[in-house]
């Protein structure tokens, strides 16, 4: 009987695969990292170039060059646009991290400059005062402003001379971007415009070595805001009309610097962040220390409407920033466009021997329109038709637009208003 024998299975053993081992794992391609670039960079403060030697210097008035869009492109790439951006971003620079106050305590402040300066605009406020507006009864521009304009006009050379300028010539050039910085006499209207006329005027000052940059932290936080607390009151006394206003749809109807300089201050602000800006307590509590929201505490005093969303709406966006740097940025982008950058604020431009115009810029432009631009002109040389009228509808500054300030003021004084009105479905 054959007997058990164990056989040996032949067939294939069983073999447990686990093909996650096996394979090579999935992995996603990876594009190559490259450093993100900003589409579109905010400008950078260039150095400051040293003031020119004086030295048998051969000032000149100051007139206007620009009066085509030939003209403009010229001063767009010239050495003296170059010359005003780096000085108003030297400027705002020079503020940072520093707060009003704080720069009262500073040597700056005690400079024989800064106290010049503030004693013009001291004296500017007396010339105010003795310049009462006329009762019209009218929201727009008060004719008495022509008188404010020419008392200043009249006291300007004494000015310069106790600021230490003691040459005929250089008091003729240089005074008259004063004498611009405080509105148009004809149109009774003011504007950025204007107000960079003063800035102007402080660039100049520096040209001559009157002022010393070691004092800009004091130029921008002390002189400056003296003359927009200066400014306001020209503006309440006589009703100026906005010059070339967009409406609510402008940054802001006079002003455009205190943005600028003010958003500087606050960038590196552990507290203070761009939506602050509605917050009515911190407002008011730091207004006094911070450009930026002095001159939007001074914008909702002067609106009838209550809330920045109705009669401020581009500063309601532009608090939606995730930061002051932010903020900053857009403001030194929109100043090279909106106020360099635009032919209808550039054509008013001075340029003498210490502002030079650029070569190839009209020599006449005063001659060829007048000085408030009535009427129609066209330039046919490489330029363009431009047309501006201080009467009518046109393309440079628009309609007439009475002042806010006008029309509150005089609501409250017909007894109209004991608050602000809100929009009804608000």
């Amino acid at each position: 009987m054959p007997s058990a024998v164990s056989v040996e299975d032949t067939r294939p053993a069983t073999v447990s695969l686990d093909a996650s081992r096996k394979l090579p794992k999935l992995v996603p391609r990876r594009k190559a990292q490259v450093a993100e670039q900003p589409v579109n960079p905010p400008p950078t403060t260039k150095p400051l170039p040293s003031p020119p030697s004086l030295e048998n210097h051969q000032y000149q008035r100051a007139h206007r060059r620009i009066l085509s869009e030939r003209d403009h492109k010229l001063f767009l790439h010239s050495a003296t646009h170059d010359l005003i951006v780096s000085f108003v971003f030297s400027l705002s620079d020079a503020v940072r991290d520093h707060t009003v106050s704080g720069v009262k305590k500073l040597p700056a402040a005690e400079d024989p400059s800064i106290v010049a300066l503030l004693a013009v605009l001291d004296e500017a406020e007396e010339r105010l005062k003795q310049c009462p507006a006329l009762d019209t009864g009218s929201r727009f521009g008060n004719p008495a402003f022509r008188d404010f304009l020419q008392a200043i006009n009249k006291a300007s050379p004494a000015w310069h001379e106790k600021l230490g300028i003691t040459d005929f010539n250089a008091v003729d050039e240089v005074s008259v971007y004063l004498e611009q910085s405080f509105g148009n006499g004809t149109r009774i209207d003011y504007g950025s415009g204007h107000e960079l006329n003063y800035v102007l005027w402080l660039l100049c000052l520096r040209q001559l070595a009157i002022i010393p940059d070691s004092t800009f932290p004091a130029l921008a936080l002390i002189v400056f805001p003296r003359y927009l607390k200066l400014m306001r009151d020209v503006q309440s006394t006589y009703y100026l009309e906005p010059a070339g206003s967009h409406g609510v749809w402008g940054l802001d109807d006079y002003q455009f610097l205190p943005f600028l300089i003010g958003a500087s201050q606050l960038v590196d602000h552990k507290n203070i962040r761009p939506l602050s800006i509605h917050n009515e307590m911190i407002v008011d509590e730091c207004a006094k220390d911070y450009l930026y929201l002095d001159q939007i505490k001074w914008i909702n005093a002067t609106k009838t409407v209550q809330g920045l969303r109705w009669h401020s709406p581009m500063l309601d966006d532009i608090s939606s920033a995730k930061s002051w740097s932010k903020v900053e940025a857009g403001m030194r982008k929109m100043f090279l466009a909106e106020v360099l950058g635009k032919l209808p604020v550039a054509q008013h431009f001075l340029f003498g021997s210490l502002l030079p115009a650029a070569e190839g810029m009209t020599q006449d432009a005063e001659s060829k329109v007048d000085d408030e631009d009535v009427g129609e002109v066209e330039v046919t040389v490489d330029g363009m038709k431009h047309k501006h009228s201080a009467n009518r509808w046109g393309d440079c500054c628009g309609i007439k637009v009475p002042s806010a300030v006008g029309a509150r003021s005089e609501a409250t004084k017909l007894g109209q208003e004991s608050s602000l009105r809100r929009i009804p479905f608000d």
